[in-house]
């Protein structure tokens, strides 16, 4: 028998002591051993059920072994295995959480087409096809339609009803299964899924996140051309260190040459379309996000490293393009899937006060697919349920961004200082003096020697940098820091974050990152788990980057070179927030032009391909940073009113 459900305290946000008392189920009904629980309680069928083409997708199903009442389908699409394969093998725990497993689903998993057992080509984020002339026109609309229907048809004792989930790549999978939804689909929880590729993941404004995207793509990148269980995962670098296996790998020309020999074909992708053209446009499932499931709720963490971008754009398209169905978003303190896996309480150095992952499972997620898979309890969810760093509460929204944000802009200023007050060419008395119309300050970029982009040593992109302490990199004389005097009252940000970056450089391309970042101040206590030789006092913590390629300033389908020492304004998006800079401390803003190896090294020579510059086009070169009033760089952002 599958556990019975428990009475649901009535929702609601931002209230902590409410939160703490809370009685979760998991404290009820946890199994010690999750992997018997689920055999104990669930039979296994494996089928491969054929598409409108005729390939066949391979598929485990979860049925309860209740047969006294229907239960709903869960389903997960995944490119990532649905493993362990086998009738009498089992995972350890089936659906988005054990409370969804012990709750009374039948669970679905399904390897997407050409991975695995499944038949089929593979491609990567396969577009979606608005128009389909016949049954060999298939996307991955199309194939959870066929799998819905097969499903509705040959599984005893369901309810009529299904839902998708699906972190990651499956967060993808789910948001482009809802598309044109079969009328049995009910409910759909995209989780850090992709929305565009070309500033998600992977690429961030034409940069490339080079650890994550070799390390990912020198395992799942590899061909398989005939169905198989087997995939070989993992790279040997020789090295624990990143920075050094990078900077002696060279022009990314030296891929292909030396490790991946033409064999993986997204990467190949990658460097036949430095530029956003029609193969990117294709990838872009923003504009396709239509006549989806009539409920929607959107995952994402403020600190997910790999896929911030996806979550916020994909609650947005579905909010602009489906007037008047159930869509929701939730952003948490989390890391890339941290809601499912983690506490939530932390993040590296960082601490949120709470355990915000469990709070999120039981009174958000499986509150959402009672409601509209089951029909029950009232599951009264915000618009926006967004946890406030920095005050470290949930705050809920009917709207996001929030209504009624005061825009405001941070300056950079003469000596190293932040200000909401914009440059003046008159003096202001005390420290400030006048500015100049050529006012600026100027570093030294040279791509032998790259800015790091954490002070940790790793072979890949960390899930922690997005909170990392700055102070290694403040104290670099290729990064200019600026920051605000201690502030008198608590200031929240919230929504976007837009810098217009006024930049001038001695080469014809180069590279721009932005952070704006939280300086704790001096006397601020360790927590009782700071590692010996870590201090929180004047803790650098960044809340939000950005990078983008300079060339792409104007146009990311035209890229333009830099005039020598001519200014040329750079816009760059940084995403949403919702952070409280309290009382005492400071916002900074840094600004570098090398990030490594997050992001690969801008030649700062323009040439047509970064992916095929050689050694020789590595250039060092002069950077300047405008705080005059004829160029004034700031950062454009929303105070919510205290």
């Amino acid at each position: 028998m599958v556990l019975p459900r428990f009475t649901r305290s009535i929702f609601l946000l931002g209230l902590s002591a409410w939160i703490e008392s809370i009685p979760l189920r998991a404290q009820v009904a946890q199994p010690e051993d999750p992997g018997r629980y689920a055999r104990e309680h669930f039979d296994k069928r494996e089928a491969k059920i054929p598409m409108r083409d005729g390939a066949k997708l391979f598929t485990s199903i979860y049925s309860p072994k209740d047969v006294s009442q229907k239960f709903p389908i869960l389903m997960c699409r995944t490119p990532y295995s649905v493993g362990p394969y086998g009738e009498d093998k089992y995972k350890e725990t089936l659906g988005p959480s054990e409370l969804a497993m012990q709750d009374g689903f039948i669970v679905v998993y399904q390897d997407v087409r050409g991975c695995y057992l499944s038949e089929g080509k593979f491609v990567d984020v396969r577009p979606h096809l608005d128009k389909k002339s016949g049954p060999k026109d298939v996307d991955e609309s199309t194939d959870a339609y066929d799998t819905i229907e097969w499903l509705l048809e040959n599984v005893a004792n369901h309810n009529g009803k299904v839902g998708m989930w699906g972190i990651s790549y499956p967060g993808f999978y789910a948001s482009a299964s809802m598309i044109d939804h079969h009328p049995a689909l009910a409910a759909v929880s995209p989780q850090a899924p992709i929305a565009d590729w070309f500033f998600d993941d992977f690429h961030h404004h034409g940069t490339l996140f080079l650890p994550h995207a070799f390390n990912f793509l020198s395992g799942f990148g590899r061909p398989r051309p005939e169905p198989t269980t087997d995939r070989k995962w993992g790279f040997q670098h020789g090295t624990p260190d990143g920075y050094d296996f990078f900077l002696r790998l060279g022009p990314l020309s030296n891929v292909n040459d030396r490790y991946f020999h033409g064999e993986i074909q997204f990467w190949n992708d990658l460097v036949a379309h430095p530029n956003y053209d029609a193969f990117w446009e294709a990838r872009n499932l923003q504009p396709h996000l239509k006549n989806v499931a009539p409920a929607v709720l959107t995952v994402g963490g403020w600190f997910d490293a790999e896929d911030l971008f996806g979550a916020l754009h994909v609650y947005s398209a579905v909010e602009k393009q489906n007037p008047g169905i159930f869509n929701v978003l939730v952003m948490g303190p989390w890391q890339h899937g941290g809601w499912s896996r983690t506490d939530g309480d932390k993040l590296g150095s960082v601490r949120f006060g709470q355990k915000t992952s469990p709070f999120y499972r039981q009174e958000i997620e499986l509150a959402f697919f009672d409601r509209f898979l089951k029909g029950q309890g009232q599951a009264d969810l915000p618009e926006a349920s967004v946890f406030e760093t920095g005050a470290n509460r949930w705050r809920k929204f009917d709207h996001w961004p929030p209504t009624g944000l005061s825009e405001r802009s941070l300056y950079l200023r003469r000596g190293g200082r932040l200000s909401f007050d914009p440059p003046r060419t008159r003096p202001e008395g005390g420290e400030d003096e006048p500015e100049t119309d050529e006012s600026n300050d100027a570093f030294l970029s040279d791509p032998d020697h790259p800015v790091p982009y954490t002070e940790a040593t790793a072979i890949g992109m960390t899930r922690e940098y997005m909170t990392d302490d700055q102070r290694f990199a403040a104290r670099r004389p290729d990064v200019l820091a600026y920051a605000t005097k201690p502030l008198d009252d608590d200031v929240t940000i919230a929504g976007p974050v837009q810098a217009e970056l006024w930049v001038a450089t001695t080469g014809t391309d180069c590279d721009w990152i932005v952070k704006l970042i939280d300086v704790f101040p001096d006397d601020f206590p360790n927590y009782e788990d700071t590692p010996p030789g870590k201090a929180m006092g004047g803790y650098q913590m960044m809340v939000r980057s950005e990078a983008i390629r300079g060339r792409f300033r104007e146009s990311y389908a035209k890229p333009q070179p830099f005039v020598p020492g001519e200014p040329a304004l750079v816009p760059l998006g940084l995403q949403d927030v919702l952070h409280t800079f309290a009382k005492g401390h400071r916002i900074m803003v840094q600004i570098q032009s090398t990030w490594f190896p997050l992001i690969d090294r801008n030649p700062q020579k323009y040439v047509a391909n970064v992916f095929e510059a050689d050694a020789a086009d590595f250039i060092q070169a002069t950077q300047r940073v405008f705080r005059s009033t004829k160029h004034p760089t700031r950062l454009k952002v929303g105070v919510l009113p205290r």
